[in-house]
């Protein structure tokens, strides 16, 4: 089915396909209807499914007629758990929205000026899109009109959740109209996420996308095993010279690895830089808009630094440290193959993190190859033991024995970025 199938007003459809769309993806298929309808939505949809769209095209839809009450503040807002992810959605939004004559997006997010923010505020927005925190300081000093709001977005509401912005959500919610339409966004519709859910909607349709088998076809994935930090250095540094890889994101557990990692690839004549949380606002966009310009080959990034991280050039996504849960590995691997490309996926696995690597493989229902570079074989032996396999019989297969990733059994655990 066509975007113009959809309903959508003709300037937006005019303005997807000068993006280079033409047909929707499977949650942009199932929700614009649904939302075009005013229902509340729950969508259950990993990174890269195009769900960006999904919310936003039936929302710019009714901006394209004025509303029916008087007032400056923003008919759509958009909740997201980090300022790139809440830039991102802004970039979004002006691009389909490029033929609607006089829309007005702004982005409320830490790190920026509150100043430059409280005055945009205090003109007509038709689009807020901003990180709960900034906001509720927004809100809580009158600056924020909710009168006019029509829909109110929860964008990746689970990882808002882990950040710890349940609170900041609620006080927000409490200040909107009880009227609105409300649209959830998540990787899973279970547990705290659930219930936020369903005291901030009403009657709301449920729409589950089955992300991971999509990106079975187009990331391939294969993990190294590595002794030691060591190892895992020589083990990117060798992965990096491939002269295939366009662009690369590596991950790191903290940002003090981000920033040692980054610095060790710069030494060794990369060009290769750091993003993560302690980096003001400034130096994480100027940091970004090289990598989209294709200045710097090499970003190295936290997980929370990274989300909303969407630049096309991104061929390889190495993991250095693994992600403490399994769902995060697939927003990480889905940082590449994005828009019907190809991408490759490598995990660098300590011994003591094989654990963790058999709960990814059960959580996304696929095994990951193990591959050894000829010089740089690990000494360890990185096959189960025999206490794993029998763990293994006892908690289904894949499972690995409770032993293996204790903190003391592999020296010099901080030099794997865990401090």
């Amino acid at each position: 089915m066509p975007f113009a199938q959809l309903g959508l007003n003709a300037d937006i459809v005019k303005a997807v396909e000068a993006s280079g769309y033409t047909r929707p993806t499977a949650v942009q298929e199932r929700a614009i209807p649904a939302i075009l309808a005013g229902a509340d939505l729950l969508v259950s949809s990993q990174t890269g499914s195009g769900k960006t769209a999904a919310f936003m095209l039936p929302c710019l839809h009714r901006l394209a007629e004025a509303s029916a009450i008087a007032g400056r503040g923003p008919r759509v807002l958009v909740l997201t758990p980090t300022r790139e992810l809440a830039q991102q959605i802004a970039r979004a939004t002006e691009t389909y929205g490029r033929f609607i004559r006089r829309l007005r997006c702004v982005a409320v997010v830490g790190g920026a000026s509150f100043y430059v923010q409280q005055k945009l505020l205090g003109q007509s927005a038709d689009v807020v899109v901003a990180t709960p925190g900034r906001l509720l300081d927004h809100l809580r000093r009158g600056r924020v009109d909710f009168s006019r709001l029509e829909t109110l977005v929860l964008d990746e509401a689970d990882r808002m959740l882990d950040m710890g912005f349940i609170d900041d959500i609620e006080a927000i919610i409490a200040a909107t109209p009880a009227a609105r339409q409300t649209l959830l966004f998540s990787a899973t519709l279970e547990g705290v996420v659930g219930r936020l859910a369903n005291r901030v909607t009403r009657g709301a349709q449920r729409i589950g996308i089955e992300t991971a088998i999509e990106l079975r076809g187009k990331i391939h994935q294969r993990m190294h095993f590595a002794d030691d930090f060591s190892h895992k250095s020589r083990l990117l540094d060798h992965l990096l010279r491939d002269a295939a890889i366009g662009q690369a994101l590596v991950f790191t557990a903290t940002k003090r690895s981000a920033d040692e990692v980054s610095e060790q690839l710069r030494v060794n004549g990369f060009s290769a830089d750091a993003l993560h949380g302690d980096m003001n606002q400034r130096s994480r966009n100027r940091t970004l808009d090289a990598m989209r310009r294709g200045h710097l080959r090499v970003l190295v990034a936290t997980d929370v630094a990274a989300r909303g991280i969407d630049v096309p050039g991104i061929s390889h996504v190495i993991n250095f440290d693994l992600p403490r849960a399994a769902q995060d590995y697939v927003h990480r691997i889905g940082r590449t193959g994005r828009a019907g490309r190809e991408g490759i996926a490598i995990s660098l696995v300590a011994h003591f993190e094989k654990r963790q690597m058999r709960e990814i493989e059960r959580y996304t229902s696929q095994p990951v190859r193990v591959d050894v570079i000829p010089g740089l074989e690990p000494r360890a032996r990185p096959a189960f033991t025999r206490d794993d396999r029998r763990g293994a019989r006892t908690r289904g297969a894949g499972a690995a024995h409770p032993s293996q990733g204790r903190p003391g059994a592999t020296a010099g655990r901080r030099s794997y970025g865990r401090h």
